[in-house]
C-alpha cells in the first residue's frame, strides 16, 4: 500500500506527463506553486508557475514538438506534515531536434501542503548522461 507521500507524488507527476504529452504549457504549470523554482536539464531557472508554463509551453511548440515523455516515481517521503520530497525517472521520447531521441533524466521535487492542496514548490530536472561502451 502507497504511502501518502507516494500517491501525492505519483498524482502530480501524473498530471505532469499528462500535460507535457498533450503539449499543453499551462496545464504543465498547474501543479506548481506560484513562486515555484524549477531547474531545466540545461540548468536554466525558471521563477513562477507563470514562467513555468509559458517555458514549457515555448519547448513543445519548437524543440520538443511531437515529443511524448514518462516518468516514474523511485521515491517520496515526508520531511515534514506539509513538505515531501520525491523522486522521479523520466525518459523523453523526441522525434526531431537537438534531442532527437529517447533520454532519460532524473528529477528532485519538494511538494508543498498549501490552501489548495499540494504543490511543488522545487523542481530540478537533470539528464542522465548516455552511457559509453
Amino acid at each position: 500500500m502507497a504511502t501518502e507521500a507516494e500517491s501525492v507524488s505519483t498524482e502530480l507527476i501524473g498530471r505532469l506527463e499528462r500535460a507535457w504529452n498533450e503539449a499543453d504549457g499551462r496545464a504543465f504549470g498547474e501543479p506548481f506553486s506560484a513562486d515555484a523554482d524549477f531547474v531545466t536539464i540545461r540548468g536554466e531557472q525558471l521563477r513562477g508557475r507563470e514562467a513555468i508554463a509559458a517555458g514549457h509551453q515555448a519547448i513543445f511548440d519548437s524543440i520538443y514538438r511531437g515529443s511524448s515523455t514518462e516518468f516514474e516515481l523511485t521515491g517520496a517521503r515526508e520531511l515534514s506534515g506539509d513538505v515531501i520530497l520525491a523522486h522521479a525517472m523520466a525518459v523523453l521520447k523526441a522525434p526531431s531536434g537537438p534531442l532527437a531521441g529517447e533520454h532519460n533524466a532524473v528529477q528532485t521535487l519538494v511538494l508543498v501542503r498549501g490552501g489548495d492542496g499540494w504543490e511543488i514548490a522545487g523542481f530540478h530536472n537533470t539528464l542522465v548522461a548516455p552511457q559509453r561502451r
